[in-house]
């Protein structure tokens, strides 16, 4: 209740409750005229009630297309919807769209007409056992495979350096990390330096190499090595050790949540550690092991470039290097069918996972009591642990690195000796006898221009990816629970279900004429340009920009722009003065998640390259395709090394931290 004054009477009346134009309980002195003043329906006349209810009307309408939150999430959600769910749309409908040169195939059938073809001929075709059925199942297989063996090692890890008292914490965080930054194909690369055999890889490897010098037949050494070299088991391993990054980041964030108390009240009421870790911790950080699963299942399905490495020299083939096939070879139908599926199964599983968590997320580990971190000793396990902990990152991380150095300078594959030396590779001045007469990188003109774009296009996209990512973040953190969080965060989760070459086709299919609404051209033509390429990086990598956002934004409080705007501060005054700066840090290691992704990127781009916009890793897939390996190598060992010393120096200066951006 309060009071108000009526100047002309000098009277007081009382308010019990006033919204908007109506005032509800009044009571005192010209109490009728007040009412009738105010707008209160009690005595209004009919047309008068209309007029004040359209009032309002107007006015809710007026404060919430003036409020600048709500025009952000609206011009967001409209984006979205351009640039996320229609290219799907598009891309359904195309599968049901008969092509120009299928017309033979279907008797009677126009172009451009309504067919079921396509998802016969992949589906209900003598074709199916090889166009789909096998590679689908060796997509599972390998998905399957990669998940199980990620979650278990990122897992072990992630208790190791969180739980455990484990000696060097500060090496092993920082190594742990940076298979993340050596993109798969890589490994792949080394793999095969290390494993690939005499016949099948055409020279033999490291391992071959001391096979042969030992006295072994091509036929021994081919019956031990070809299993390992190429294949399932090969690419599950490579993919293993690349995508376990994502388990110990997710988990080893959920494991800094829980209080150690809750394990020290098992351990006294005389549970053993395996009990404890069974029943307490494992059901707390079960919920992030199942987006690891969702995370890694759905890259593992969707990789190309470890595939063409591991792959194809056995003619071993998965659904994305059919998707590959059919789209090089302008079957676009067919490959966006085999897109559709892929995103199916990622939605499938997807949905179980969130079936599998249900109420699990609510539990609740961080409390106004305060909560700490005590340490499990390992005790006589503690040097064992250690020493393997220091062979896996020999093996898994500087081996690969040197492998690559070392047949960088080799002038022949296969000969391991100081004969063999050289740099022609990385400076060589031309030789009609190597490699077709191409200079080495450092004085090849393909390399400076691939180089300059990769370099460009990291930069913009990481700046522009995270700045969009911010303000996602800002609408998911601040919309939680609402309709336009839940809706915005579903639709920036969508790229992620889609396979990266899929994508990169869609982008290309869309963007290479103009796109025009009511005969004004919006976004002209795009193929060939850095634009095209600069465009699809941004949406694909929007769920990681996004959740790098949510995860910063929900680290400020929103009392402070709560106090801000109760001073008079508006909303763009606000998010400048409060929201950016104290989302500095997050902001840096945004940038550097998509840096590090783009620069490494071949799935996405390997579609939409030309001559002229040709990048890094493009670069060396063409090169080792071409049989040039050394070259290959070369040009992967200056990228890892840009992205290395890019994320130490946002380390060291801006406090950057991949874990922070990916785990949340």
């Amino acid at each position: 209740m309060r009071k108000s004054l009526d100047k002309r009477r000098g009277g007081m009346i009382w308010l019990e409750q006033e919204t908007g134009n109506v005032c509800i309980n009044v009571r005192g002195e010209n109490a009728s005229k007040f009412r009738r003043k105010r707008g209160c329906p009690c005595l209004m006349k009919p047309n008068e009630q209309n007029f004040s209810k359209s009032r309002r009307l107007k006015n809710q309408i007026k404060a919430v297309v003036t409020n600048p939150y709500n025009v952000i999430v609206l011009v967001a959600i409209i984006l979205l919807t351009y640039l996320i769910v229609f290219p799907l749309v598009d891309m359904l409908a195309t599968t049901f769209k008969l092509a120009q040169r299928d017309l033979r195939s279907v008797p009677g059938g126009v172009a451009g007409e309504f067919t079921f073809y396509y998802w016969q001929r992949l589906l209900a075709s003598d074709m199916s056992m090889n166009l789909l059925i096998k590679p689908l199942m060796n997509s599972l297989v390998i998905g399957a495979g990669v998940s199980v063996c990620a979650i278990t090692l990122g897992s072990v890890l992630a208790w190791l350096m969180v739980r455990s008292d484990l000696p060097f914490k500060p090496f092993f965080s920082l190594a742990v990390i940076i298979p993340y930054m050596i993109p798969s194909w890589v490994k792949s690369q080394a793999w095969l330096s290390m494993f690939k055999t005499p016949r099948v890889g055409g020279a033999p490897g490291f391992v071959a190499s001391i096979m042969l010098k030992a006295g072994m037949s091509t036929e021994t050494i081919e019956t031990v090595l070809a299993p390992i070299a190429y294949g399932q088991i090969a690419v599950i391993i490579v993919l293993t050790l690349h995508y376990y990054a994502y388990t110990y980041l997710l988990v080893s964030a959920a494991l800094n949540s829980i209080n150690s108390e809750l394990e020290e009240m098992g351990e006294i009421q005389g549970a053993s550690k395996s009990l404890i870790l069974r029943r307490i911790t494992l059901p707390l950080v079960l919920p992030a092991m199942l987006s690891a699963v969702i995370l890694t299942f759905s890259k593992a399905i969707g990789t190309f470039g470890t595939i063409n490495y591991l792959g194809s020299p056995v003619n071993f083939r998965t659904l994305s290097s059919e998707l590959y096939s059919n789209n090089r070879s302008q079957n676009t139908q067919t490959a966006f069918a085999m897109a559709i599926l892929m995103i199916c199964i990622a939605s499938l599983s997807v949905f179980i996972n969130q079936r599998l968590i249900g109420s699990r997320k609510s539990y609740a580990t961080i409390g106004g009591k305060g909560g700490r971190s005590t340490p499990i000793g390992l005790a006589g396990w503690k040097p064992l642990i250690t020493l393997v902990l220091i062979v896996f990152f020999i093996v898994g991380i500087i081996m690969p690195v040197m492998i690559l150095i070392v047949e960088s300078c080799m002038m022949t594959e296969g000969t391991y000796s100081l004969s063999n030396f050289t740099l022609y590779y990385w400076i060589g001045e031309g030789n009609p006898n190597i490699m077709e007469g191409v200079p080495g990188i450092f004085k090849n003109s393909n390399f400076k221009l691939s180089l300059w774009n990769s370099l460009k296009l990291t930069f913009v996209n990481g700046v522009f990816g995270t700045i969009f990512g911010q303000m996602l973040g800002y609408i998911c953190a601040k919309g939680r629970g609402t309709f336009h969080g839940r809706l915005v965060e579903q639709l920036v989760f969508i790229p992620y279900l889609i396979p990266s070459v899929a994508f990169g086709g869609i982008y290309l299919s869309m963007f290479s004429k103009d796109q025009t609404i009511f005969g004004v051209t919006l976004i002209p033509a795009l193929y060939g340009t850095f634009a095209l390429l600069t465009l699809t990086s941004v949406v694909k990598h929007l769920p990681f920009a996004s959740r790098a956002g949510t995860s910063n934004m929900m680290q400020i409080s929103g009392e402070l722009e709560e106090a801000a705007a109760i001073e008079g501060a508006g909303f763009f005054q606000r998010f400048v003065k409060i929201v950016f700066p104290l989302s500095k840090g997050g902001f840096i290691s945004g940038f550097m998640l998509i840096f590090v992704s783009i620069m490494k990127e071949l799935d996405l781009i390997i579609l939409i390259m030309t001559p002229t916009t040709t990048t890094l890793p493009y670069l060396a897939f063409q090169y080792q395709n071409q049989n040039c390996p050394q070259a290959s190598d070369c040009v992967a060992i200056v990228m890892f090394s840009i992205v290395f010393l890019v994320y130490a120096l946002a380390n060291i200066f801006g406090d950057a931290d991949l874990a922070k951006s990916m785990a949340g």
